[in-house]
């Protein structure tokens, strides 16, 4: 049985904090703008949510008990089925390295605690617009000079050799 906040087609967003009371003031705000939502308090539980559920944007604290958040933003970026789901920071960690680390991962954006609930809400409508304007094209593949570019498996070959790149460097190309 679908629980009753899923019923509507709005996008579902997976809040992930392992402090209760953060977890229910967002929860709070998103179900009364109309978001579906579901929680986790761990990174495994994070993962295990993205794995088997539909989830349309992560809110991820970095500081959680288990696998940090940094690692489970590393695993939904890696996944090439999961890589495309938005991910926005939500944590106390707001030190100039946090936060480049943060968008370096692949972080569509990052906002420190303490924060607007106003705020957050206008920061998620942006990312969902933002990412409702960008399509990919899964099958094709870029071929220049020896570079091999296949933007819906996010995967860069130079000369046959794959090349790693973080979300930020891939989005750059």
């Amino acid at each position: 049985m679908i629980p009753e906040e899923w019923s509507n087609n709005k996008e579902r967003i997976l809040i992930v904090d392992d402090e209760e009371d953060i977890l229910e003031l967002v929860r709070y705000n998103l179900n009364r703008e109309g978001y579906q939502t579901v929680c986790a308090v761990t990174g495994e539980q994070a993962l295990q949510i993205v794995q088997t559920d539909k989830v349309d944007l992560v809110l991820l604290d970095l500081m959680l008990p288990g696998i940090n958040g940094l690692e489970v933003a590393k695993s939904i970026k890696r996944n090439p089925q999961k890589m495309s789901i938005p991910i926005i920071m939500l944590t106390a960690r707001g030190e100039e390295t946090d936060i480049v680390t943060g968008l370096e991962l692949g972080a569509d954006d990052y906002i420190t605690k303490t924060f607007s609930p106003k705020i957050l809400m206008a920061r998620i409508k942006a990312v969902f617009r933002k990412n409702s304007n960008q399509t990919v094209d899964t099958e094709t593949v870029l071929h220049h000079h020896g570079i091999s570019i296949h933007p819906g498996r996010r995967i860069i070959k130079i000369n046959g050799k794959s090349v790693d790149l973080t979300y930020t460097e891939f989005q750059i190309i």
